[in-house]
């Protein structure tokens, strides 16, 4: 009679602990070689998100005069045409030329973050004043422009259509005292040195929207009022 004999045991090879790239399909994301960057997940500087907010908050405000003036004209027999003091044109070009100021300090700045070379950091700071006093002469001229209204003896509350001239002009010019807190904010940080890209970035993305949004209210006030 056969004797049967113990099944023999299959020895399993040891499984193995190194880690691969993705060659069982993808199924271990763990990177084989400890020398390859980990994955992270992107977070965006709280700058840059503050600023994000503050320009929607800027557009979803300005909408609103932009509809109130429009439906106010539609509906109403007292409308008056309102001659734009043609100084708004030259402060026009005074912003938009700080605005090409502010992104010629920009690329000084990377330049000098990069080569490090001492008269990039001069040139930078040196745009960014250009900067600032061409904003300061945007708001001196939208000074001069309500002065010049005020001289024909129109004020807020003569008309629906001066009311909406000055609430528009006022309002932007406050946000652009606002942008000029920040670049010299910037300027300081940068004497400093102790400057951070994204806060620049930031400051410039701020200071280019009121730039577009000025433009946008001269149309606006050129074909409604």
């Amino acid at each position: 009679m056969a004797t049967i004999h113990g099944i023999p045991s299959v020895e399993k090879p040891p499984i193995s602990r190194q880690p691969t790239n993705g060659a069982d399909g993808g199924k271990n994301l763990v990177p084989g070689d400890s020398r390859a960057r980990s994955v992270k997940d992107y977070s965006p500087p709280p700058t840059s998100t503050a600023v994000w907010v503050l320009i929607a908050a800027i557009v979803m405000s300005f909408a609103a005069f932009s509809s109130a003036l429009i439906v106010r004209q539609g509906a109403s027999f007292d409308w008056r045409h309102l001659a734009i003091p043609r100084i708004l044109y030259l402060n026009t070009v005074v912003l938009i030329l700080s605005s090409i100021a502010l992104g010629k300090a920009r690329r000084r700045f990377a330049n000098f973050r990069i080569s490090t070379v001492g008269g990039q950091f001069q040139d930078a700071r040196q745009w960014l004043y250009a900067a600032v006093v061409l904003g300061v002469l945007f708001v001196a001229g939208q000074f001069v422009a309500w002065m010049q209204l005020r001289a024909q003896g129109i004020y807020l509350a003569t008309n629906p259509n001066s009311s909406f001239f000055y609430v528009l002009t006022v309002a932007h010019a406050v946000h652009i005292v606002g942008g000029l807190c920040a670049l010299a904010y910037v300027i300081h940080k940068l004497t400093r040195g102790t400057l951070q890209r994204n806060t620049l970035d930031a400051v410039s993305r701020y200071w280019h929207f009121v730039d577009l949004l000025w433009v946008y209210l001269l149309f606006l006030l050129l074909f409604e009022m």
